[in-house]
């Protein structure tokens, strides 16, 4: 699996990063990447939650890559 992260400057000068592919994986942060990193951590909770409800046996190859 490869995720791509989205950042953007709000207009308040925060900024966001989100994983559109996983719905509701985005995170702020002071700076570009602060935000990345958060959203990186919310995005490896999020997959190791549906890895354990779904209790797959099948090893996953995942990495995350992040757009300029």
């Amino acid at each position: 699996m490869k995720f791509q992260i989205e950042t953007d400057r709000e207009e308040d000068g925060r900024w966001i990063a989100e994983i559109a592919a996983l719905p509701g994986v985005l995170a702020y942060g002071k700076s570009k990447q602060e935000a990345v990193a958060k959203v990186k951590a919310l995005a490896l909770r999020v997959l190791a939650d549906q890895i354990e409800k779904e209790k797959k046996d099948n090893p996953l190859d995942i990495s995350i890559a992040c757009c300029p």
